[in-house]
């Protein structure tokens, strides 16, 4: 089974044969002793620190499908490299514009994709509420909401109520978090430890809806709930606003109640708070068992895991703009 890397210090990576060498370079600038990574293994490669590479390289990654996602120092997304789409459909890509310019269909999906975020959202609260966290009047509040989401007349007004139903979603983080203080969402740059992981985060699940988004299909363009806008995926965001629950924040609840990311592990300077690398490495690797985590699906009758969730979202998305069959957001339902 393919895997994600992380590629956390500077260094040069290159093709070796038939298999990826990455030498990295420590902060006095010595070479490390070289890593090699089998190119079957890999799904995707995540660089945070600076990369050296050539064209021989990308050549490799393109011929075995394998994406490089690019952060800067600030844990901000730069970029990706994509390889050829190998999985073209001019039928999809029809009927995905066709479902945008219609604002009666893009309304039913973007209202779907709310309602679907927003039942996750509650979920959490629900789960935290049952064990004495007092989240009833936030329960009470966000359920007021999504009795306005098919009400919606366009998109602006459907993110007018999504914006409502976060606001009051996060401030409930400050009664499920134990010792961290969330005090509103901050963000470019975030102004403390929480925010700091929620940007993370949700960084993190935008780059996997992406990297599932490229094996189907669909055209990571084209979106439905944010506005489709230059030299941007924002197909990505629309899936992630469903899967942000589930995944970043669920994460977050569990590195700091269980104190495995502490104040320690953080940066703070003048207005902004990033991770270090140290903290980075805990909640990658908390996100990734996240990921791997099965659960029983109901309608296919099997254990299907987190990040095959997203790939399934994907391709009832095709089903639906096909007209095949209904989408119907992915709701937790344990």
């Amino acid at each position: 089974m393919r895997k994600s890397f992380y590629l956390f210090n500077p260094g040069r990576l290159s093709r070796k044969d038939n298999t990826l060498k990455f030498v990295a370079v420590n902060e006095a600038g010595q070479e490390q002793p070289a890593k090699y990574i089998p190119v079957e293994g890999v799904s995707d490669l995540y660089a945070f620190g600076s990369l050296d590479a050539n064209s021989a390289l990308y050549n490799f990654l393109g011929k075995n499908h394998i994406t490089v996602h690019f952060f800067d120092y600030y844990e901000h997304y730069t970029g990706s490299f994509f390889p050829k789409e190998y999985l073209l459909a001019g039928k999809v890509q029809v009927a995905q514009t066709l479902s945008y310019h219609s604002k009666k269909k893009r309304m039913d999906i973007a209202c779907r994709l709310i309602d679907g975020a927003s039942f996750n959202m509650l979920k959490n609260l629900r789960y935290y509420s049952n064990r004495g966290k007092g989240l009833e009047n936030e329960i009470c509040r966000i359920e007021g909401f999504r009795e306005s989401i098919g009400g919606c007349d366009n998109v602006p007004e459907l993110m007018g109520i999504e914006g409502n139903i976060r606001q009051v979603y996060y401030e409930a983080f400050d009664i499920i978090l134990n010792d961290m203080p969330m005090q509103g969402r901050s963000k470019q740059p975030p102004l403390n430890e929480v925010n700091a992981l929620i940007s993370f985060g949700n960084m993190m699940c935008y780059t996997l809806c992406l990297d599932m988004i490229y094996h189907t299909q669909l055209n990571p363009t084209i979106s439905f709930l944010h506005e489709p806008g230059t030299r941007r995926f924002s197909l990505a965001l629309d899936l992630a606003e469903i899967f942000k629950p589930l995944l970043t924040d669920r994460v977050i609840f569990r590195v700091i109640n269980k104190r495995e990311i502490q104040s320690s592990d953080f940066d703070q300077k003048l207005n902004r708070c990033i991770l270090k690398e140290k903290g980075k490495k805990v909640f990658i690797k908390a996100f990734e068992e996240r990921l791997n985590e099965t659960i029983k699906h109901r309608k296919l009758k099997k254990h299907v895991s987190y990040k095959h969730l997203v790939k399934l979202e994907c391709y009832k998305l095709v089903k639906h703009i096909l007209a095949m069959e209904e989408y119907k957001p992915f709701k937790i339902w344990w």
